[in-house]
């Protein structure tokens, strides 16, 4: 239950090669991806030779209706949800980025973010670039274009001058490509649906087409689908991996299976590892924090071995608050999203679990209303360490003066949130609940151990407002 009102989630991309209805699969794929962003929605498809495209700001299934996808015929085509990491919210902004030119025409859809896109921006607008909008795939577009040589050596020199994290869908008329970038932040994964060929940021969009999962775009990797087959341009890539830990703490769905390895086994791992660490003794009750807490609460409920009980109740109708880009839309959804449950828990001491506390605005109303519901203790666990440091990979945890855990001891945040105790899970539980190996892992939002070095203004100045603390480099 992530609750500051200026965090904003990765978005979500989708690509199809070899199909005679790329829009209805794409809009299918993007709908199972709707959880990634919720601001604009669009889809760009091919024939080989005219390109058509459609997007929109909101939902899926507000953007698209059935006439718009029959009107889009083609056998390949990249989609995109979005939450703006960089750039406002707005339909110029919404993606996939369209490029036309008399020789060229290609498209694309970015998840991530480009950390020196400010010195990229002024170099490319020194040799004349006029950027129509503010986000980094335009950047990207532009870098290609003023690329020069074959599209796949245009991509690879465009990439080598990127720093950050990128998961790219890419269209050309008569061909889809997927990138990731070196460190291999975001998710990225590839499948099959007979002869066609499918990129997702996550499996659940592969399993609403019925596609099977192939492995993912490797860290570097650039791979092309074309009527030749598939292709890999092996790019730079570093020796150690940077996936981002919040994947499997809160963004991906639990159904997906992100980094090899399935989002539900690892949230639920999470709730044990804090069950082991901060046990609630004298609790009667697990109550989720619907519904990022759902798994790592059900975790805690079988390592403590008290009843797993939902106390609070999910209006589905509600979006995320986290990715509701204005605060009052987002004050509304706090209010609108949960309510608990007054038989459940009136009279009990109750053992809380959430995913995380990010500005602890939200666990103090939700805790407030466990408390007017009539629970007659709150035990508030949370299942991954303190969020202490902004992210600059996609995430966008804008500064550290956001962040409650920065300037707050524990104890702080437990009187600030109106809890009766506070326990978060400890780094060291973290990394162990996780399939991999810490070291594959980028958790500088909990280390300020950062993988990519800040080198533009704004990133540098997220980092000032609560230390004076020089950004460290693994």
């Amino acid at each position: 239950m992530l609750d500051s009102p200026s965090k904003k989630e990765a978005c979500g991309i989708f690509g199809i090669y070899g199909v005679d209805d790329p829009a209805r699969l794409i809009y299918l794929g993007l709908y199972a991806l709707q959880h990634r962003g919720q601001e604009s929605a669009g889809i760009v498809v091919s024939d080989g030779a005219a390109v058509s495209t459609h997007k929109g700001m909101g939902l899926v299934s507000d953007v698209f209706k059935e006439q718009t996808l029959q009107s889009m015929k083609g056998t390949l085509g990249i989609g995109h949800v979005r939450y703006s990491t960089t750039g406002s919210s707005m339909l110029r902004n919404a993606q996939p980025f369209l490029v036309e030119q008399i020789d060229r025409i290609f498209a694309l859809g970015h998840n991530g973010n480009i950390v020196n896109v400010e010195s990229l921006r002024r170099k490319l607008e020194s040799r004349g670039a006029i950027f129509q909008t503010s986000t980094d795939s335009e950047l990207i577009a532009h870098l290609l274009v003023h690329k020069k040589g074959s599209l796949e050596e245009r991509l690879l020199k465009v990439f080598s001058e990127l720093k950050g994290a990128w998961s790219v869908v890419m269209l050309t008329p008569d061909s889809v490509l997927a990138a990731r970038d070196p460190h291999g932040f975001r998710p990225l994964c590839i499948g099959r649906k007979g002869d066609a060929i499918v990129f997702a940021s996550e499996t659940c969009a592969l399993d609403i087409i019925e596609a099977d999962y192939v492995r993912d775009v490797e860290p570097g990797e650039i791979v092309i689908a074309n009527r030749q087959g598939l292709k890999s341009l092996r790019g730079e890539r570093k020796s150690r991996s940077a996936m981002c830990i919040f994947e499997y703490i809160y963004f991906s769905r639990p159904d997906s299976m992100i980094f090899g390895h399935g989002v539900y086994n690892v949230r639920k791992q999470l709730g044990l590892q804090a069950a082991l660490e901060n046990p609630s003794d004298g609790a009667d009750i697990v109550v989720p924090m619907p519904a990022s807490g759902n798994y790592a609460a059900l975790g805690f409920a079988q390592g403590s071995g008290l009843p797993y009980e939902y106390g609070v109740i999910r209006n589905h109708y509600v979006g995320r608050t986290f990715i509701q880009p204005l605060p009052a839309v987002r004050d509304l959804g706090v209010r609108l999203k949960l309510n608990p449950v007054s038989t459940i828990l009136k009279g009990r001491s109750v053992v809380v679990v959430d995913d995380s506390i990010v500005r602890g605005t939200t666990s103090k109303l939700r805790t407030r209303a466990l408390r007017e519901a009539g629970a007659r203790e709150i035990h508030m666990r949370i299942s991954c360490p303190p969020i202490r440091y902004p992210c600059f990979y996609g995430i966008d945890f804008a500064s550290r003066g956001e962040l409650i855990a920065c300037s707050n001891t524990v104890e702080d945040i437990c009187r600030f949130i109106g809890a009766d105790s506070l326990a978060y899970l400890s780094l060291e539980g973290m990394f162990k609940a996780m399939p991999l190996p810490h070291k594959h892992f980028c958790a500088a939002c909990f280390t300020g151990k950062y993988p990519v070095l800040m080198t533009d203004t704004f990133t540098k100045t997220c980092l000032e407002p609560a230390t004076n603390r020089a950004v460290q480099a693994i």
